[in-house]
């Protein structure tokens, strides 16, 4: 297993919310379509990752939010260690033009950008660009573009490549070859194929340790016949607190201060279903109780502890998704990422002392 690499996440601008306990509360519920462009608070909350022990940031990427590799060109200008990985949607560009991009925004930030290449969350988030092809077709067009997308990457001099999609006639970066990090996503067969075949780092859903270790399982398995292997990334949404009681009594105190923020949150279908098709949209109050309901909850060494055994059940990038509105709450985040980095030390450790 690789060492343990803990991610955080960059946005364009502050969470909706006028105090930060409203915009801690509305962490939790689904996001606004649209959203704001901030070049203070990116520049911000890059140094505050990097500050606090953060390796590497997240920019997401949707078709109604700020284009993501511009965040993560002023979030890598604004720090001289943090790793940013962009979110990408392909179809959006074409495979070359993705490819010159991410090698000149390695280049100039020292190689430190890498690429979270997806499909998109929904039918209507790709329709407003103009993609009108299923998710089916958007698989196939996948494996067109990654197969482009990787040889551009490494390529030394100009190549011919023909697809229904990108047909291409001496295509080249013109920069020395390189391969930035390249993760992917998807727990469909088809995700998983293009993900062993191309893929430095798969992205799991969250699941118990369980369900970690069958996907991990076969992930490396499948990556293996290709010669290859794969490091395993897992989002963890997180509530901390001085203690696990004050930590839940938190929670509850968040459902509360929702209450009357309706208007500030968006369609859960925009980015996380929590109600059925059909269903009543749920209230600002409702949204953030549902995403409490899939959060860990409790004091740094108690999450610490929950964390770490989807650790040992395969995960390499363990991304910390919890609220930084104030100097308590980085403290709390700054003391969990202690916690970790004490039992990875521990874990390390252990064959050299069961040895002796």
């Amino acid at each position: 297993m690789s060492e343990l690499e803990l991610r955080g996440g960059i946005r364009a601008a502050p969470h909706p919310g006028a105090t930060p306990q409203e915009r801690r509360a509305l962490r939790f519920a689904a996001d606004t379509c649209g959203r704001d462009a901030d070049p203070e608070h990116i520049a911000r909350s890059a140094r505050a990752e990097e500050a606090d022990g953060i390796e590497s940031a997240l920019v997401v990427s949707a078709s109604a939010w700020p284009d993501a590799w511009l965040v993560a060109s002023w979030a890598l200008a604004s720090t001289t260690t943090l790793r940013v990985a962009l979110a990408h949607r392909i179809g959006t560009t074409a495979p070359t033009v993705a490819a010159r991009a991410l090698q000149t925004l390695d280049r100039l930030s020292g190689g430190r950008a890498g690429v979270h290449l997806i499909l998109g969350s929904s039918d209507d988030d790709v329709r407003r660009d103009g993609d009108t092809l299923g998710k089916p077709e958007r698989y196939e067009r996948a494996a067109e573009f990654l197969d482009l997308f990787t040889r551009t990457l490494h390529a030394r001099e100009p190549f011919d490549a023909g697809g229904p999609h990108w047909p291409v006639r001496d295509a080249w970066s013109g920069l020395p070859p390189s391969r930035p990090e390249l993760s992917f996503a998807g727990s469909s067969d088809a995700g998983i194929a293009l993900a062993a075949r191309y893929a430095d780092v798969y992205g799991l859903v969250p699941d118990t340790p369980d369900g970690i270790r069958a996907t991990v399982a076969r992930v490396r398995g499948e990556a293996a016949v290709h010669g290859r292997t794969l490091r395993i990334w897992m989002h963890a949404r997180l509530l901390l607190g001085e203690s696990d009681d004050a930590a839940h009594a938190a929670a509850e105190r968040l459902v509360e201060d929702a209450r009357g923020l309706d208007g500030l949150v968006g369609d859960p279908q925009w980015i996380a279903r929590v109600a059925p098709p059909g269903a009543p949209r749920p209230t600002a109050a409702e949204q953030v109780s549902a995403g409490l309901q899939r959060a860990t909850i409790g004091a740094p060494d108690t999450v610490a502890r929950e964390l770490y055994a989807l650790r040992e059940a395969g995960v390499d990038v363990l991304q910390l998704a919890a609220p930084a509105e104030d100097e308590r709450d980085r403290e709390l985040r700054r003391a969990l990422i202690a916690e970790l980095r004490c039992l990875e030390a521990v874990r390390g450790a252990a064959p050299a002392t069961a040895a002796r």
